[in-house]
């Protein structure tokens, strides 16, 4: 068998009290009550159908989803992180288990509750402390809830947990965006994703973009809010990804080191190596109406060996850390010499250096980020 990838599991709540109009994700507006158990029920089929696919590897991390997965009842979450121990053996006792949670009153008072049910890290989103700002992205909470969210998962003694916060909003002046970030700092999360808003096609902003910073303004607010970042403790590790020093996301890490990952749960991808060095994708069904009539699977096929370096760099140089030159055939199955000339353009370009066992993103290659990826298209 060849050095197969750590293996994560990803598993995907798709409902929300309403839609975003940023928010490209697979969720779907609540109609009615959340399905608790039944939903959990088809997750856990739908676990058991692709289990053949993981060559009895464990599971190193579990991420749920959304969506807003603190929908689900704590009773629901304990059924469902139950029946994913009893097929796939998560590693103990260090496993990382991150749950999605909107700091609505409602889903926090739950919190213990997921905690007690398995839950070691809570991902909240944010997003901005600014009333106008939060209406504009069609965000149902206030400030004083996210607050109220952070500190109790501050108090629960999780593993870790994340604030998840926006720039580049609506409008947004350099201050404005400052003050969002210092409120989150002094909140003391573990971990802060600071992610740029993009418009996204098939969203309400996509067919009604609002005025966003332009790039000169983005560009300020990108560096002010690093050195605020920054001297507070933080180190940037990826794109959008700030972290206390052995506190990044093992999760997204092993997304962003072309790791495997089971998906699981309406609209859920997964990436699987096989045994014989096929790297399979696999996408489930989208909407929960066929999901849950027990039609999980979209489609899976194999990435052809042209695609791999593309999909490979893609995920890799997303992050700040070296990457090691021996993992891309590990994890690929093709030599070096298939991507040399693409490489050495990258080395020319001043994107990547090159050690003898590692090559790593330059400041240029983190900035020109598409263009150095081009070159593995």
């Amino acid at each position: 068998m060849p050095n197969l990838p750590p293996l994560s599991l990803y598993l995907h709540i798709p409902w929300c009290v309403q839609k975003c109009p940023y928010c490209d994700f697979n969720s779907h507006a609540l109609k009615g009550e959340v399905p608790h158990q039944d939903y959990v029920d088809h997750l856990l089929a739908d676990l058991s159908h692709d289990l053949p696919l993981t060559s009895g590897r464990a599971v190193n991390t579990l991420f749920i989803g959304g969506g807003t997965p603190s929908l689900l009842s704590s009773s629901a979450m304990r059924s469902l992180l139950d029946g994913v121990r009893q097929r796939q053996p998560l590693v103990a006792p260090d496993a990382e288990i991150t749950m999605e949670a909107n700091p609505g009153t409602v889903e926090a008072d739950r919190f213990a509750a997921y905690q007690q049910a398995g839950i070691n890290r809570i991902s909240i989103g944010v997003q901005s402390f600014e009333a106008e700002k939060l209406a504009r992205l069609g965000r149902i909470h206030g400030a004083e809830e996210a607050r109220r969210a952070a500190r109790l998962a501050a108090s629960l003694g999780l593993r870790s947990f994340n604030l998840d916060l926006m720039h580049g909003l609506p409008d947004q002046s350099l201050a404005s965006a400052l003050d969002d970030l210092a409120q989150a700092i002094a909140l003391a999360p573990p971990h802060l994703s600071w992610y740029q808003l993009t418009i996204e096609p098939n969203t309400l902003f996509g067919s009604r973009p609002p005025t966003l910073p332009d790039d000169d303004a983005l560009w300020d607010i990108y560096q002010h809010g690093d050195k605020l970042l920054t001297a507070a403790g933080y180190r940037q590790y990826e794109t959008s990804a700030y972290a206390q020093p052995g506190f990044q996301c093992r999760h997204n890490l092993n997304y962003w080191r072309f790791g495997d990952y089971l998906g699981i749960g309406c609209g859920a991808h997964g990436k699987l190596t096989q045994p014989d060095g096929t790297v399979l994708r696999t996408v489930k069904t989208r909407h929960p109406r066929g999901y849950m009539q027990g039609n999980y699977l979209a489609k899976r096929y194999p990435v052809a060996p042209a695609d791999l370096p593309f999909e490979y760099f893609m995920n890799r140089f997303r992050l700040l850390e070296a990457a090691p030159r021996a993992e891309f055939t590990s994890f690929t199955g093709l030599a070096e010499t298939t991507v040399r000339p693409a490489l050495d353009q990258a080395l020319a370009g001043g994107y990547i250096s090159e050690s003898d066992s590692h090559w790593q993103v330059t400041d240029k290659g983190k900035l020109f980020l598409n263009s150095l990826l081009e070159l593995f298209m």
